[in-house]
């Protein structure tokens, strides 16, 4: 069975207990959500990794953070569409590449946005250039790693005067947390298979 088989199989055939919102609560005040995308692109390789990116400390919003490429929907696109776009935009990643498995499961953040995560199977060591404006770094985190519960560590904080709980992924001396960990968190509930 190719990666592709594989996930498709995963994505729809096992139950998730997402994590939708998290510990993150509304921190929105009730106002209506954004409805945003992200390409969780897995390379096709003997151990399949997640492309992932750093964001640039320049930006306003998530400076410096981990994310997978992904942003808001234009009017009239649908989640594969912006997922694909936003993709191609940030990291160089041509559409024609990515064999689309299909979305896994939404994800509303404290911030407001409601987002789609859309799984794609991407040949291996494509050229992708990060997009300087948004982007810092481009790498790989390899997929079973991500999906181990053992390396997923759960923490506390403080925001806004309320205790919130989230995880943290730590690879390397990149660390993966927010909704890029609670995302990987729900994907993981989903694509439970033997490795």
């Amino acid at each position: 069975m190719t990666l592709a088989e594989r996930l498709a199989v995963a994505l729809v055939s096992n139950e998730a207990t997402a994590l939708i919102a998290g510990d993150d609560g509304d921190l929105s005040g009730g106002a209506a959500l954004t409805e945003a995308a992200v390409l969780v692109a897995v390379t096709d390789r003997a151990r399949p990794g997640v492309i992932l990116t750093q964001r640039t400390e320049a930006l306003r919003r998530h400076a410096g953070q981990v994310a997978f490429p992904g942003g808001r929907l234009d009017p009239g696109e649908d989640a594969v569409t912006a997922a694909l776009r936003e993709a191609e935009e940030e990291i160089a990643l041509p559409r024609e590449a990515v064999e689309v498995i299909g979305p896994s499961d939404r994800y509303r953040t404290g911030t407001g946005f409601c987002v789609t995560p859309v799984v794609g199977v991407v040949p291996p060591d494509l050229p992708l250039v990060a997009s300087e404006a948004e982007v810092a770094a481009v790498f790989e985190v390899p997929l079973d790693f991500l999906l181990d519960a053992a390396n997923h560590t759960a923490r506390t904080a403080t925001f806004q005067g309320r205790e919130r709980a989230y995880v943290e992924l730590l690879w390397g001396e990149r660390r993966i947390w927010g909704a890029t960990a609670g995302m990987i968190v729900n994907l993981s509930r989903r694509l439970r298979w033997a490795a």
